[in-house]
């Protein structure tokens, strides 16, 4: 059961409801009608941009909180959503509206107790709002109360009975409570009121599976497909069903069709592995284990299987290896001390092949003594079989069809840039009363000889243009020996167009000539790290933060022939900036990301904390701060960093929230 099932009911199904009660001022009605648009054609960035100003105006609407908590919602930021709700309940109590979906993102976050409570305070505010009904139904399936499930979902369908998707999720609860015929009934019924949903042929073709009605099945999984023909799920389906009648081709095709959406779909390639190892395709096999394992490096099937893989493939060394992974994981899995006992007996290891042999010996034993027990496990029955597809039954009914697959591709998180003056426009989207002011620098940019801006990201420039100003500094500088200001220019010109050497000489020349000058400082740590970056990325030694699958943080450093890199100079120089400007928010920036890169992620969070406390619409500074707060396990305060990122603009944070800070689903 996918989340987008549980879950059918459109978000936004009740938001005009309180649309008459904002603010009587025309300009607050405006973003108001402006943000509710934005939210029904779904462009949430844009609808959550709308309520911050709406905010601004007024921050006692408790609408424009909810309204931009839906806005967050959709974008997969629930910790960000359930801060806007608890807003709007700060300001108005008895806010059903905010309880309920409040309720619905309890739930996406796992915490299920929360979100029965919110909905009973739903409930006790509007017990005649049925939607609360159908919603409590779900979290009660999510919390595996399946007869409290189908007790709400029986109250709902009693009011709304021509809802399919109420069918659905109660029919989920029926193949919890292994009531088939009455699970196979519900979803004839959503299919009656809903013939384009992929979904229902999809339940009801896993429902035929189960009876080995492999025909009505596949039926069931063409339509679906002929509904959907990117549904990964019904692809998934159909070739375990096609694998049962022997038709492993078709098998393979669908898994392929899995891949071609989601590359990093672990289960897809785990049973891809096992079909290519039936046919003989043992290199391509052997390359799918490598990819499960890599994404999951406690997967014991995986190693097991391989180890059976490399056996065929006469490689001893190599299965002995897996099989100790695998019993190192699973100390109790006497399959696999029984075939490392067979390795170890061609490899010549004899005493140690015969130790093997005995302790799995002992553990089925101790295992059948015991088979009355609820604790037996399958892992330690040598007559169960593990080279057979997984299927997704009835136990992860619950679970989204991503995770089932343990879907999580290697993907690569990289820390906003630096910020540094460049030559090109201003580009500022942030309202007046939010954009940055340092008088220091509005009086330095204002002074200088051809238009520079502070930037993180570079602006694109006309290269003809950088080579034209650029003749035009030489002259100036040959004219009166050039003032420091010149040189520092040229150091821009000279950076923009990729010639560090040259940038680095220009702004040595110009904090020779004026040592004071903070911005000089700024430029030449940012130039500095860049030089690093660009010579580590020509070595392939680049360090990069990045996601693993279970929603920490690593630092990886991709590597030939490693090297440490040193960011002392560009640290001394933006420690020597913040003596001169302890004010400039865009100091403790750019350190934060040093530090960072250097490893000390204490001074880097201290820092980026402390450009925030200075500049607290500084959207990369949250972005930045939260990953290192998410690699140093602290992982709720930095996904709400990144919340806090993607409120302020920065549309990356909700691909990062989706992909990790989501774990509870």
């Amino acid at each position: 059961m996918t989340k987008r099932a549980l879950f059918h009911i459109p978000v936004l199904i009740l938001i005009f409801l309180t649309a008459g009660r904002a603010q009587a001022q025309y300009d607050k009605q405006q973003f108001f009608y402006r943000g509710q648009h934005l939210l029904f054609e779904g462009r949430y960035q844009q609808a959550i941009d709308n309520f911050n100003k709406l905010i601004q105006l007024d921050p006692n609407l408790h609408e424009a909180y909810f309204f931009r908590g839906i806005g967050k919602y959709n974008l997969g930021d629930f910790l960000g959503a359930r801060a806007d709700f608890d807003k709007a309940l700060s300001i108005h109590p008895i806010f059903t509206l905010a309880y309920h979906y409040r309720a619905i993102t309890h739930s996406r976050l796992g915490d299920y107790e929360k979100a029965l409570a919110d909905l009973q305070e739903a409930i006790d505010l509007r017990p005649g709002y049925n939607g609360l009904y159908f919603s409590r139904g779900v979290t009660y399936l999510l919390s595996q109360q399946f007869k409290l499930a189908e007790e709400d979902f029986n109250r709902f369908i009693r009011h709304e009975p021509r809802v399919s998707e109420a069918y659905l999720n109660r029919g989920a609860c029926y193949l919890y409570l292994k009531d088939t015929v009455k699970a196979l009934h519900d979803y004839d019924t959503a299919i009656l009121l809903n013939k384009f949903d992929p979904e229902g042929y999809i339940r009801r073709a896993r429902v035929y599976a189960m009876q080995e009605n492999y025909m009505a099945a596949l039926q069931d999984l063409d339509q679906a497909l002929s509904l959907e023909p990117d549904n990964s799920f019904a692809y998934f389906n159909r070739a375990l069903i096609r694998y049962n009648r022997d038709d492993l081709t078709g098998a393979l095709q669908d898994l392929e069709k899995v891949l071609g959406e989601d590359p990093g779909n672990a289960l897809t390639l785990y049973n891809r592995a096992l079909i290519r190892t039936q046919i003989g395709d043992y290199n391509n096999a052997l390359n799918d284990y490598d990819r499960v394992i890599s994404i999951n490096p406690n997967n014991v099937l995986a190693y097991y299987n391989r180890a059976a893989l490399f056996i065929q493939m006469e490689r001893y060394d190599d299965a002995l290896h897996d099989y100790d992974k695998a019993i190192e994981l699973y100390p109790d899995f006497a399959n696999a001390y029984m075939n490392r006992s067979y390795v170890k007996n061609r490899m010549g290891l004899l005493a140690a092949a015969e130790l093997d042999y005995k302790t799995a010996q002992n553990k089925v034993n101790d295992y059948k003594s015991r088979l009355g027990d609820t604790t037996y496990s399958a892992f330690a029955d040598t007559t169960q079989r593990f080279d057979r597809l997984l299927a997704l039954d009835a136990d992860f009914a619950k679970k989204d069809f991503n995770n089932e697959l343990l879907q999580y591709r290697d993907v690569d998180i990289r820390l906003k840039p630096l910020y540094k003056l460049l030559v090109g426009s201003p580009d500022n989207p942030l309202a007046l009363e939010q954009r940055y002011y340092y008088e220091d620098l509005e009086k330095f940019v204002l002074r200088q000889s051809i238009p520079v801006n502070l930037f993180s990201n570079e602006p694109v420039v006309d290269p003809e243009g950088l080579n034209f100003q650029r003749e035009q500094i030489e002259v100036l500088i040959s004219q009166n020996d050039g003032s420091a200001d010149l040189y520092f220019i040229r150091g821009i010109l000279d950076f923009q167009s990729k010639l560090f050497n040259a940038s680095l000489l220009s702004y040595n020349e110009a904090i020779r000539r004026n040592p004071d000058n903070v911005f000089y400082y700024v430029n030449r740590a940012a130039l500095q790290s860049e030089m690093i970056e660009f010579i580590s990325s020509m070595e392939n030694n680049v360090q990069i933060l990045t996601l693993d699958e279970s929603g920490t943080t690593r630092t990886r450093v991709q590597e030939q022939g490693r090297r440490e890199y040193d960011y002392s100079g560009a640290i001394g120089d933006l420690e020597k900036a913040a003596s001169l400007a302890p004010d400039f928010a865009h100091i403790y920036y750019n350190l934060g990301n040093l530090y960072c890169l250097s490893g000390d992620f204490p001074k880097s969070v201290a820092n980026y904390s402390r450009s925030i406390e200075l500049y607290p619409y500084l959207a990369e500074a949250y972005y930045n701060r939260g990953l290192v707060q998410i690699y140093l396990k602290e992982k709720e305060k930095g996904c709400m960093d990144i919340s806090t990122a993607g409120e302020l603009g920065i549309k990356d944070a909700y691909n990062v929230i989706k992909k990790f800070c989501v774990t509870g689903q």
